[in-house]
């Protein structure tokens, strides 16, 4: 039998930082892992890049670093990323900021789409993010009518993906209405099936047309977006897959819900039967105890997304209350200001630390966990580095400016690495990035980017 090995000089392995770890790999899983107690019988180890071991038969390849499960982007929307570092004149509010993301919404086509997409999907990968959650609103053409192919939106997505060599999670979002009854408008037109019976038949035909290429999950762009009476139609309509959710991103949606309904969009949710363990809440920025309760016991996973949250002037989202109350953390890069799970891991504690004045509120473990929170996306077999399980590999060099000298443990991965440390990437045991990758991830993007904006 011919299996790929790696020998992992560290990886993080059953909750902790293990050395020298000799991985097998076969149709994409692990088929072994071994922690390796004692010295290896081979001279000049530190510097072979290619050993074999008598048991395997094929190629064994060494990669120095520390080497971490693949990383989870639970929440994206591939196209903002065409307004990073075009949106920071002028100041102004995340409703500023929305108008701004109408405009590029408004130019994308399914080419265009796909072509953007795979580039954003390409610098996830080469920060050693495995598996992306796409919440997905653009559907329909300008205006709203429907492409020939009412999924060619979807599709497009789902090809980027696959040419990137990410796994995709496609959130397909309802989205009914401007703002708690008033009707599309704009840019919105495009995200509008019409009826919320309209949109469950358009996902059933979607899942049925993508197969077994993504996972494709439901969202509820939010309770501004989509009715009270629509919201169980929608919960239905995930059926048995992930369903997302923007929860209390800002002060106005949780004004707006109380003077429309008496509630607050959490008890709104929770009244339509919306939270639960295969839900996640994104951001859940401003809550009361008792939405933080509503949460918790409902075992709700909650997405912060601290880079975006605190680029768009949102506010902190109470993480670790949230835990304690039983919520799960899961982590995204959102409208991608940056692309760095290593950033938003540390922005999490960091972000506690300003709101509170004291330091250590999140351990480094309990952040890697939450970085790998691939079953928020319908993935339960991937984030770990175990037999079975789906063979990811992010390796991490500890010998650079950035985290040489800090311990080459769980504490460089969170408190010291970025994106730009990641060199080797395996995702379903395909190797799908490398740190010289980085140039042509840049040239994609650019140009995809200015043809765009052009």
């Amino acid at each position: 039998m011919t299996r790929t090995a790696y020998l992992l000089e560290r990886a993080w392995v059953d909750g902790a930082v293990a050395d020298e770890v000799l991985v097998e790999v076969e149709d994409g899983r692990f088929a072994a892992v071994d922690v390796l107690r004692e010295n290896l019988m081979f001279s000049g180890i530190a510097t072979a890049e290619n050993i074999r071991f008598p048991r395997i038969t094929g190629e064994t390849v060494r990669l120095p670093g520390l080497t971490l499960p693949g990383l989870a982007n639970a929440h994206s929307h591939a196209f903002h990323r065409a307004l990073r570092g075009r949106t920071q004149r002028g100041g102004g509010t995340f409703w500023t900021w929305r108008e701004q993301m109408y405009a590029v919404a408004g130019r994308l086509d399914p080419d265009s789409y796909r072509r953007l997409a795979r580039a954003v999907y390409r610098e996830m990968a080469a920060a050693g993010i495995t598996t992306v959650g796409e919440f997905h609103y653009l559907h329909h053409q300008p205006g709203g009518t429907p492409y020939d192919d009412p999924h060619a939106m979807g599709l497009a997505l789902v090809e980027a993906a696959a040419e990137a060599g990410v796994r995709l999670a496609l959130l397909d979002a309802c989205y009914l209405s401007a703002g708690f009854g008033a009707p599309v408008e704009g840019a919105q037109l495009r995200y509008s099936d019409g009826s919320a019976d309209a949109w469950a038949a358009r996902i059933a035909e979607l899942r049925d047309t993508v197969g077994a290429r993504a996972v494709v999950g439901a969202a509820i762009h939010s309770v501004r977006a989509v009715p009270r009476e629509d919201l169980t139609t929608v919960v239905a309509g995930a059926g048995d897959g992930p369903l997302h959710v923007h929860l209390s991103e800002q002060v106005r949606e949780n004004d707006d819900c109380l003077a429309a309904y008496g509630v607050t969009p959490t008890a709104l949710l929770d009244e339509a039967g919306a939270l639960g363990p295969r839900t996640t809440a994104v951001h859940a920025t401003h809550l009361t105890a008792d939405d933080i309760g509503r949460l918790g016991r409902s075992r709700t996973s909650v997405c912060l997304c601290p880079t975006t949250e605190r680029d768009l002037g949102d506010g902190v989202g109470p993480s670790r209350a949230l835990h304690d109350a039983g919520a799960r953390l899961a982590l995204g890069s959102d409208s991608h200001a940056v692309v760095d799970l290593f950033e938003e891991m540390r922005a999490v504690e960091l972000d506690e630390r300003l709101a509170t004045q004291r330091r250590g509120h999140w351990s480094a473990a309990e952040l890697l966990e939450a970085a790998t929170r691939h079953d928020s996306l319908g993935y339960a077999d991937a984030g770990r580095i175990a037999v079975g399980a789906r063979a990811d590999l992010v390796t991490v060099a500890t010998d650079t400016p950035t985290t040489a000298g800090t311990g080459a443990d769980e504490q460089t991965a969170v408190f010291a690495a970025t994106a730009a440390d990641v060199t080797h990437v395996v995702a379903d045991g395909r190797v799908v990035a490398r740190a010289g990758d980085r140039a042509d991830i840049g040239r994609e993007l650019a140009h995809e980017i200015e043809r765009l904006w052009a």
